[in-house]
C-alpha cells in the first residue's frame, strides 16, 4: 500500500469549483507511477523493449466532492494478482474521509505479438509487497 498527497489545484476543477472528474485517473496514474518506482526496478517499466502494460478496464465512484484547494490522501494498493494481470485500488481520502474509489486493471502483453505474458519477478515482487490482504 502507498499513500500519496495531492493538494486540489484551480485548474484541476469544473464551473462548479469541484474537481473534474478525470483528473481523479490522472491523479491516481501519477500514484501507480510513484508505485512503480519505489519498485527500484533496474529496467524501464515505461518503455521496456520486452514488454508493455497497458490499462484494460477502469471503474470510479463519487461519494463527495472534492474542491479546490483541498488536500486529499490516494491510497493506492494491488487488490487482485494473476500470472499476466494486476488490479489496483484506489481510495482517495479528505480529512479521513473517502470521497471517491477509483479502480484499473493493467495486464502484460509482450511487444513482440501482444500476446498475454507473464509478469516479469522483479514486479511482481514489488506488486506482492503491495498486495492488500
Amino acid at each position: 500500500m502507498l499513500t500519496v498527497k495531492r493538494r486540489i489545484n484551480f485548474y484541476d476543477c469544473d464551473p462548479a469549483g469541484i474537481i473534474f472528474y478525470s483528473r481523479l485517473f490522472d491523479f491516481c496514474h501519477s500514484a501507480y507511477e510513484q508505485m512503480i518506482e519505489s519498485f527500484s526496478l533496474t529496467e524501464d517499466y515505461w518503455d521496456n523493449p520486452q514488454y508493455v502494460v497497458p490499462i484494460i478496464h477502469t471503474e470510479c465512484d463519487y461519494f463527495s466532492p472534492i474542491k479546490y484547494g483541498d488536500e486529499i490522501q490516494i491510497i493506492v494498493k494491488v487488490t487482485e494478482l494473476r500470472s499476466s494481470s494486476f488490479e489496483l485500488s484506489y481510495d482517495l481520502m479528505l480529512n479521513s474521509m473517502k470521497c471517491a474509489s477509483l479502480k484499473t486493471v493493467h495486464v502484460f502483453v509482450s511487444r513482440e505479438d501482444w500476446n498475454k505474458m507473464n509478469i516479469p519477478d522483479d514486479i511482481l515482487i514489488g506488486l506482492q509487497r503491495n498486495l492488500s490482504r
